[in-house]
């Protein structure tokens, strides 16, 4: 999840540079976070244009199984027209790429944002995290580059992504424990909460403006739950090594899924064949099995009641199928927020089966298992899940939870692709090398 470049080793950091780069610091976050809503927004704009003006246009329902398979065979073919023919060729493969990750050529960047916006009002199984975050690093470091020649590019680097993480999450607590390892890992700089600060107020000034614009958040509408007792914990270490245990599977199956696809060898007609067998887990999964799966994720659990134990497990293996489809056939974005609905999805599937397991305990263990799995990061698998529920007594219970889903992770494949793992036979080989 994190970025493998060297570390560079940092003097310590005096008080008087910590206050004079907090005002580069903000700028960052508030224009990592203003990139962020900019690509939502417009990612909002043709979502609503493809799943409601045009069916309403027509006459037809958006959820039918042919349009859902029309649309996301489009998407495909759009996306790889774009990887194909548009300058940058969009950036090397997201499945290729850690959360946080060296900056691209800043002519990488339109191309880049396009596949993103493309992929996720098509209803792609993607999140955006991994390219709005390689767009506001490639952005920030050229332009603080020229502005402020004096503040490192790795520290430009850290406070770009740090304040769009803060965004994405709506909290700098996500940025927080992310670069928490990162930090501590660069040699010289002083102690932890030095080398954090400044990301820190990146995050803090993302998260705010952000919350400001859009007012994003994880949360899911939860019974109350006010007593732990040890059948929750014990409830939440069995659903926990279970939503462990599907993302290695899924990590273990990415590299053949990507093979398989990647033997098509043209970037176009790989992306297509992506939309194509996208569309047909969507006309199969229905509507709640498209898009990144934040909203979905919160209509599920509400609704719970509407599904059967059949249906819940039909949708937990087609989130998982088209994730594992969508990461692997060149579309650009992330793995975390599909995850993130898969595991959602599992806990709700646990209730079904055993009612008296509290659903708060259930959906989050379930989050914090697969978000392991796929992170490989336990304080972001701790966030998310207490962050879905909005529930602090799940805390202590994931602390525990956590321990051996960890045992499960620390040996175990990633959930990405290693560069040796690609034959570098598209034109985007070469945009890949100038990262």
């Amino acid at each position: 999840m994190t970025s493998t470049q060297p570390e560079p080793e940092l003097s310590a950091p005096t008080v008087r540079s910590l206050v004079l780069l907090s005002v580069p610091a903000v700028l960052i976050g508030i224009i990592s976070a203003l990139t962020l809503w900019v690509v939502d927004e417009v990612a909002g704009v043709v979502d609503d244009g493809v799943w409601k003006t045009l069916p309403a246009a027509l006459g037809i329902s958006p959820s039918s199984g042919w349009w859902i398979y029309l649309v996301l065979t489009v998407t495909g073919l759009a996306v790889g027209l774009t990887v194909w023919l548009v300058p940058g060729h969009a950036g090397p493969d997201s499945a290729t790429t850690d959360l946080v990750a060296a900056p691209l050529r800043i002519g990488i960047v339109p191309s880049l944002a396009l596949a993103a916006v493309l992929g996720l009002a098509g209803g792609v199984s993607l999140g955006p995290e991994n390219p709005i975050i390689a767009i506001n690093v490639s952005l920030l470091v050229t332009l603080v580059g020229r502005l402020w020649k004096a503040v490192p590019p790795r520290l430009v680097m850290l406070m770009a992504a740090s304040g769009t993480i803060g965004a994405l999450f709506g909290t700098p607590v996500a940025a927080a424990l992310v670069f928490t390892g990162i930090v501590a890992a660069v040699k010289g700089g002083g102690a932890v909460w030095d080398k954090l600060f400044l990301p820190l107020v990146s995050a803090a000034a993302g998260s705010l403006t952000m919350t400001l614009l859009a007012h994003p958040h994880l949360a899911i509408p939860m019974p109350a739950y006010t007593q732990v007792t040890g059948w929750d914990v014990l409830s939440a270490l069995l659903i926990g090594v279970v939503a462990t245990a599907l993302g290695l599977l899924g990590a273990v199956l990415f590299p053949l899924v990507h093979r398989a696809f990647h033997a098509l060898r043209h970037p176009l007609l790989i992306t297509l064949a992506g939309g194509v067998v996208l569309g047909l887990l969507g006309a199969i999964g229905g509507p709640i099995t498209l898009f990144k799966g934040l909203e979905q994720m919160g209509t599920l659990v509400v609704n719970r009641a509407d599904y059967t134990t059949g249906q819940l497990v039909l949708i937990v293996a087609v989130k998982l199928a088209a994730l594992l489809v969508a990461a692997s056939a060149g579309f650009r974005g992330g793995r975390v927020f599909p995850a993130v609905f898969i595991g959602a999805a599992l806990g709700t599937l646990a209730v079904a089966l055993v009612p008296v397991v509290p659903l708060p305990v259930a959906v989050a263990a379930g989050v914090m298992g697969i978000t392991l799995a796929v992170t490989r990061d336990g304080w972001i698998a701790i966030f998310v899940g207490v962050a879905v529920t909005q529930n602090l007594l799940v805390l202590p219970i994931l602390s525990l939870a956590v321990l051996p889903a960890w045992l499960m992770v620390t040996k175990a494949p990633e959930f990405l692709i290693t560069p040796k793992a690609i034959t570098p036979t598209s034109p985007r080989a070469a945009d890949g090398a100038g990262r």
